[in-house]
């Protein structure tokens, strides 16, 4: 799952996004209200996590415009005002969360996993299907065959960016910039290692392979 994270202070960001990614989402940072404003009404994200002082655009006035524009992204407040006139403003604008600084990331992960299980009640596409490979985005279980697979965080975020595109090929390039958010290094083989790490446990117990190197062009997930 993809979580948008609009936060202008780089350390917290950044601590933010690597608690969701060792947790198994992917997710996208940006520092300033117009940025993340473009992001948030424009890309495809599972939940949005928005501070509201942000630079040259407040967060109360990105979740105005996103509701004003018909999304019902998930959306949980991140504010150092706390005060119950503060979250009643959030809650009225279209948050449908909001979270006290200083928090702790545990119940940050816990909110939003809550809010992805409600969007779930309400959208049964949150399980990627492949044939017979199928991903639950909410609990993060990962079958084959009925088959429970265990996957690390990073094999997890993989995963799911391969069976969002399935039946396309996608890059090494791009798989670097979607889920490791890394320049692109020619000389690096993360990709491949990690690829054939997820292959061997999605594939291994299969005669129908999933997973197809496409020589010179990248990576495959199905037909």
């Amino acid at each position: 799952m993809h979580i948008l994270i609009i936060e202008d202070d780089k350390k917290t960001a950044e601590f933010i996004a690597g608690a969701f990614r060792q947790s198994g989402y992917i997710t996208t940072l940006c520092t300033d209200g117009e940025e993340g404003a473009a992001a948030a009404l424009h890309g495809e994200y599972d939940a949005a996590v928005i501070d509201i002082m942000l630079p040259r655009k407040d967060g109360l006035s990105i979740i105005r415009d996103l509701r004003a524009a018909g999304r019902q992204l998930p959306v949980i407040v991140l504010s150092a005002r706390g005060t119950v006139d503060a979250r009643i403003k959030g809650l009225e604008v279209g948050a449908d969360d909001y979270l006290a600084k200083p928090f702790s990331v545990a119940e940050l992960l816990a909110r939003t996993q809550a809010l992805l299980r409600r969007a779930a009640r309400m959208d049964e596409t949150l399980v990627l299907r492949v044939e017979d490979l199928e991903m639950d985005l909410v609990s993060h279980k990962v079958t084959r065959g009925g088959e429970r697979i265990d996957l690390q965080p990073l094999e997890y975020q993989l995963l799911e960016y391969l069976m969002r595109n399935k039946g396309r090929v996608v890059s090494k390039n791009t798989i670097l910039e979607r889920v490791w958010d890394y320049d692109f290094d020619p000389h690096t083989n993360v990709v491949e290692a990690r690829v054939c790490r997820l292959r061997e446990k999605i594939d291994r117990a299969s005669r129908r392979k999933l997973i197809t190197t496409v020589r010179g062009f990248g990576y495959v997930l199905g037909a």
